[in-house]
């Protein structure tokens, strides 16, 4: 395994990454990966699974299935690692969360979600198909390039056990490629100075990012948060007087996502070119597939 990005990233004198790989070749993997490991977070298994595990509060569901891997850590240490989510929400739910269950628990919990989950939205054809043990391979070997530091939910993630079964392995690999580069998506936007809200209005503005209903309804924010949010973005001139992107906005926005590619390069720098491509193809054939079986509520992205 590479120490370092470093050792599989090369590094133009402008800053940029040199890769072998097409552009945006991992961020379109990323993209049809990461919606496996999201089905969890919107089956109706998950909330009887966490309750079993003793998680009463249904508000806890949106972000303690991911913040177990860290730990019995208190309400700091999770918002330090979630960014997006609020403090206050943060605060409410945290203490009292490991008072009732452990953090072993839960991870058991929504790993038992993603069992049935993934095999209700694939079908057992799928689940026992060459296709998905040759993913998992796939996902699984770009994993290894990934680093732990300053990356906090993806190592405590990284420390977990890979299940035997291979849905659930290669649900496993998403989960380590999707908080490895969200950790270093993390960094980029506090440089380019968004804030938790600002970062969220910023996105779906964009078209790409949660319908601001459910942002609300998950994240703890008010709508006074989010309309102080748009007032900031506008005296930035990031977002125009109908809250629409403007060019600078737009310009901004690409280059985060630039620059978070440029961050997760070494996984699939690792994987090469052509396992990229393989997994990426199985990846879209599978979460297609979830996604025609009703994965997520058909609301969850827009503007709204």
């Amino acid at each position: 395994m590479p120490r370092s990005g470093l050792s599989v990233i090369r590094t133009s004198r402008y800053g940029a990454a040199m890769t072998s790989l097409p552009a945006y070749a991992g961020r379109r993997c990323h993209n049809v990966l990461n919606p496996l490991h999201s089905t969890v977070y919107f089956s109706p298994d998950y909330q009887k699974e966490l309750a079993s595990a003793g998680v009463a509060d249904r508000r806890a569901s949106t972000f303690v299935g991911r913040a177990a891997a860290l730990g019995k850590v208190g309400p700091g240490v999770v918002a330090a690692a979630f960014y997006n989510y609020s403090y206050d929400l943060i605060c409410e739910v945290v203490p009292s969360v490991w008072q009732s269950t452990t953090p072993e628990d839960v991870v058991a919990a929504r790993l038992r979600t993603a069992d049935t989950t993934l095999r209700r939205l694939l079908g057992e054809q799928a689940i026992a198909s060459d296709d998905m043990a040759e993913a998992a391979r796939l996902a699984l070997r770009a994993a290894e390039a990934c680093t732990r530091h300053a990356r906090p939910l993806y190592a405590a993630h990284a420390d977990l056990p890979v299940p035997d079964e291979p849905h659930l392995a290669l649900w496993h690999a998403a989960t380590l490629l999707r908080e490895h580069r969200g950790d270093g998506h993390l960094a980029v936007l506090l440089d380019a100075g968004l804030g938790p809200v600002e970062a969220l209005v910023s996105h779906t503005a964009t078209g790409k990012g949660m319908n601001p209903r459910w942002i609300l309804a998950t994240r703890g924010w008010t709508q006074e948060d989010w309309d102080a949010a748009v007032a900031r973005l506008r005296a930035r001139g990031l977002l125009d007087a109908d809250g629409e992107p403007t060019g600078a906005g737009t310009a901004l926005r690409k280059e985060i996502e630039l620059t978070t590619d440029r961050l997760d390069a070494a996984p699939y720098e690792h994987l090469g070119a052509a396992g990229v491509e393989r997994l990426t193809e199985l990846a879209t054939g599978f979460t297609t597939t979830a996604l025609g079986a009703g994965a997520f509520p058909a609301d969850l992205v827009g503007k709204g």
